[in-house]
């Protein structure tokens, strides 16, 4: 590994105050854009199935309120650390300014490994973090969501555990629930189909046909498989992906993404997914096929599993001229310099993968409201935001002529700053 720094917390203050800095920001304000209003690290004993007893950490963090709750997933892995919780918080902060909706930012996790984990010890572990971090959290002040390893069966838990201490139901505590708890239309696939939505407008941008085009996907989740779903129907030619047990590749025009995509939902395992489909190479040496996923000979580029998998080692290999961050933090900002100066188009990912709080914002609103939408209204309000915010970076961009990160930054930090100025400092 390189000597670049790959701390989250990091790399998130440099993107901050490069940003800051093009624009000039208040030194006072950028004192305070700098650092996270609430940071909570919690000790959670569970009581595993065989009556021993375990203590995982968690955390929360609540990166800024100024224009609203606070807003972030609740991710389960084993490298989670009040630094990546940091950085994801304030990557939501600037995520839902840059496509304007009323919230802050915020995130959490637990430093474990679910696949370990029976269900039962999953739930007792879910609600006993809830009820440790239950007065931070809440309508108005900190709206959990899913993320890594997490999902509507957790966000359900949570909900309940939630509801219980309050002695009411509070289904717009959490977003991302079940259907029949409140979930919205159109939320198991938003993130992904957001990722469609821009890589649209990217495509188009750079001057690249979308239909016919290239593209390589790292991380085939639920982000990037509903992303691979759309392009796929959209004409593109999905030609690789990778997720955490290794690679497909098309041998030839093009990796069935249909058949992979329902067979994935099954085996959890493009690997095994990809067993007996025509047309397709199978990697098994997950470091390998991620590698080549990376540096395939393609258009576009979309990471989208974790942080720095695009970094200085690699950068020089990178041959797809888009590269549209699905993931948080997918590119170095090493790597990212060296490939702007290439000419490449880098779709950030406080952008490039807003579809998910966008659509949980739509359910916080239903939510609130006790009215519902339909699929089509929830689709067609999710490519209204992502377009008008695609055309207000851009608008950035031209301003302050900047690439396309320090643009969206710029366009956050901005909407940020102008509320944190107008409300003042109480004292």
């Amino acid at each position: 590994m390189s000597a670049e720094s790959l701390n989250p917390r990091e790399i998130a203050l440099q993107q901050f105050e490069k940003a800051a800095d093009i624009m000039k920001l208040d030194p006072g304000l950028k004192e305070i854009l700098s650092k996270p209003k609430i940071q909570v690290t919690v000790s959670v004993p569970v009581e595993m199935d065989d009556g021993s007893v375990k203590v995982f950490t968690g955390h929360r963090v609540i990166y800024n309120i100024a224009r609203g709750p606070g807003k972030g997933g609740i991710r389960f892995h084993p490298a989670v650390t009040l630094d990546e919780v940091t950085a994801l918080a304030e990557w939501m902060t600037w995520k839902t300014a840059v496509v304007n909706i009323p919230f802050g930012g915020a995130k959490g996790g637990i430093a474990v490994d679910p696949s370990k984990l029976s269900v039962g010890e999953i739930e007792r572990l879910t609600r006993r973090y809830t009820a440790e971090i239950i007065k931070i959290i809440g309508p108005e002040e900190d709206v959990p969501a899913p993320d890594v390893n997490t999902g509507p069966r957790e966000m359900a838990w949570i909900m309940d555990t939630y509801s219980m201490h309050i002695g009411r139901t509070e289904n717009a505590v959490v977003t991302g629930k079940p259907g029949v708890l409140g979930g919205s239309r159109g939320r198991p696939e938003a993130t992904g189909r957001g990722v469609y939505y821009v890589a649209m407008r990217a495509a188009e941008h750079k001057g690249i046909n979308l239909v016919g085009a290239k593209i390589a996907i790292q991380g085939f989740g639920n982000v990037g498989s509903h992303a691979a779903l759309f392009l796929h129907e959209h004409g593109a030619k999905i030609v690789a992906v990778s997720d955490a047990t290794g690679a497909v590749f098309a041998k030839g025009d093009r990796i069935d993404i249909p058949t992979l995509f329902e067979k994935v939902q099954e085996t959890k395992s493009v690997v095994k997914a990809a067993a007996g489909m025509s047309d397709v190479e199978i990697v098994e040496n997950v470091k390998e096929g991620n590698l080549r996923v990376l540096t395939a000979d393609v258009d576009i580029l979309i990471p989208a599993a974790l942080e720095n998998s695009i970094t200085s080692d690699i950068m020089k290999d990178i041959k797809a001229q888009v590269i549209i961050e699905a993931a948080n933090g997918p590119t170095t900002p090493v790597a990212e310099e060296y490939l702007v100066s290439k000419g490449k188009l880098i779709v950030p990912d406080i952008y490039a993968n807003a579809g998910g709080v966008t659509v949980s914002y739509f359910e916080w609103v239903q939510n609130r409201q006790g009215f519902y939408w339909t699929l089509e209204e929830v689709r067609e309000r999710l490519k209204i935001i992502m377009d008008q915010s695609f055309d207000d970076i851009v608008r950035m961009m031209n301003e302050y002529d900047v690439p396309m990160r320090e643009a969206a930054y710029i366009l956050a930090i901005s909407r940020v700053a102008e509320v944190t100025r107008m409300r003042g400092l109480y004292a």
